[in-house]
């Protein structure tokens, strides 16, 4: 059977064609509007997107932020000794009657606490107003220092100079040292020379003038024996000028200088003279110097004080330093002192000895008569004392200047008070400086102490 052969028809062919043709448009259709819309929802996206972003970034910007500066406040600055000496020195010290004093900063108000003891001042005070009273025996100057002997610490600061108001006769070292030198003399020969409290030395001619004649070493059967203990106490200027004439000479005698602190000044918290000391080549020059009968060598009291408690210290000095702490206006403490050392002169055993040179001056020494009594008082009994005078008058000779400069230390606890007085006599020889000094001690010793206030004392006493 033959096959039957079936075709489709032009027409149909036209038909399916079309058909296709269709469905063909409507896929493009399709996939455009399908892409039209894919694209519209990413715009939408991103438009979005776009308008949180800018907005919270409008908000970091312009938003107020908060003021950490004004609602945290700076914290203190810590002062300096420097800037303590700069607020001192803007305060008035000299007889003052408290121990706190206040001071304006450019951010606070500054209050200083010092340790100053207010029993003292007051007693000194009222000395100075009776002195002022006086038609006989008024001084023409007085400098009246305390310093403690363990930390350094000033206790009291009194005195007047009515030539010259403005001046605080403590800090000023417009006055010649006289036989105050002899302390540096002193421990020179016990320190280069190796000389004992009981070496003997020898001289010519009377205790207290000092002629070229005297300075020689010949002996004859009008030479004086005596040794360096008496030499010391009793102020003998022959032997000291032959000490740094004939013993120590000019180098010696500037070493030591320096060693003490002459021509220098220690890093303090208030402002006081430097003392002044030059020695030439001048043999009869040497001599002065050697035992203080000059008046080229000067000194304030409160360096005299200084110089005193390398005794009482084992050869060290102090930096004597008035201000104890500070604190701003919100209690904040920005500023505390440190016991400091500012030199070693000397050596444990030749302060020791120079101890025993000091104490034969209140008991057997130029001092004997102010402190006569001494040992049987109720407070002063209780104390080992020491000290050196001095004295010597003006070119002018209108004013005597009057020195006394030692310590008192308790003998149970060691507690030691370093005083140094100065007194300008004028026409009438008033009250020493050594009477000032003991009823200093005197004051400041028959304190009541509470038991903080020993165990203090004891435990501040270097070991």
């Amino acid at each position: 059977m033959d096959s039957i052969r079936t075709e489709r028809s032009w027409r149909e062919l036209q038909a399916n064609y079309g058909r296709q043709k269709k469905r063909h448009s409507m896929a493009v259709r399709i996939r455009q509007i399908a892409t039209f819309l894919c694209l519209g929802v990413a715009a939408v996206a991103l438009l979005w997107f776009g308008v949180q972003t800018v907005s919270k970034l409008g908000e970091r910007l312009f938003s107020q932020k908060p003021d950490k500066v004004e609602n945290e406040p700076a914290l203190p600055k810590l002062l300096g000794k420097s800037d303590v000496k700069a607020l001192v020195q803007n305060i008035d010290i000299l007889n003052s009657k408290t121990d706190i004093f206040f001071a304006d900063g450019p951010s606070w108000t500054y209050t200083i606490h010092t340790q100053l003891d207010t029993r003292l001042q007051a007693k000194l005070i009222r000395t100075l107003n009776y002195l002022k009273t006086l038609d006989r025996g008024k001084p023409e100057l007085i400098g009246m220092v305390a310093m403690d002997g363990s930390t350094g610490f000033i206790k009291a600061m009194a005195g007047f100079n009515p030539a010259n108001p403005a001046t605080n006769p403590c800090t000023s070292a417009r006055y010649p040292a006289a036989s105050i030198f002899k302390i540096v003399t002193a421990s020179a020969a016990v320190e280069k020379l190796n000389y004992t409290a009981t070496t003997p030395l020898y001289f010519n001619g009377r205790k207290y003038t000092l002629y070229k004649r005297q300075l020689t070493n010949q002996k004859t059967k009008y030479t004086n024996r005596v040794t360096l203990e008496t030499a010391f106490s009793e102020s003998i200027n022959p032997v000291f000028g032959k000490l740094g004439q004939l013993a120590l000479g000019k180098e010696v005698l500037n070493n030591f200088a320096e060693k003490f602190g002459f021509n220098q000044h220690p890093d303090t918290d208030f402002y006081f003279s430097v003392p002044h000391f030059a020695a030439t080549e001048n043999n009869y020059h040497l001599a002065e110097l050697g035992c203080g009968f000059n008046r080229d060598t000067l000194i304030s009291p409160v360096f005299a004080a200084t110089m005193v408690s390398a005794m009482v210290n084992k050869g060290q000095i102090l930096v004597p330093r008035l201000v104890d702490r500070i604190s701003n206006s919100d209690e904040n403490e920005i500023y505390k002192s440190t016991k400091e050392i500012y030199k070693t002169p000397i050596s444990p055993q030749t302060a020791a000895t120079m101890k025993k040179l000091m104490k034969k001056t209140i008991s057997g020494g130029t001092a004997r008569k102010s402190f006569r009594g001494y040992s049987r008082d109720k407070v002063l009994s209780n104390l080992l004392i020491g000290g050196k005078t001095g004295s010597l008058s003006n070119r002018e000779h209108t004013v005597k200047y009057d020195w006394f400069t030692g310590f008192g230390q308790q003998k149970e606890t060691k507690e030691t008070l370093i005083v140094a007085v100065v007194v300008g006599h004028g026409k009438y020889i008033g009250t020493r400086a050594c009477v000032h000094a003991k009823t200093m001690l005197k004051t400041y010793f028959s304190a009541p102490k509470t038991k903080k206030n020993l165990l203090t004392a004891t435990s501040a006493v270097p070991k």
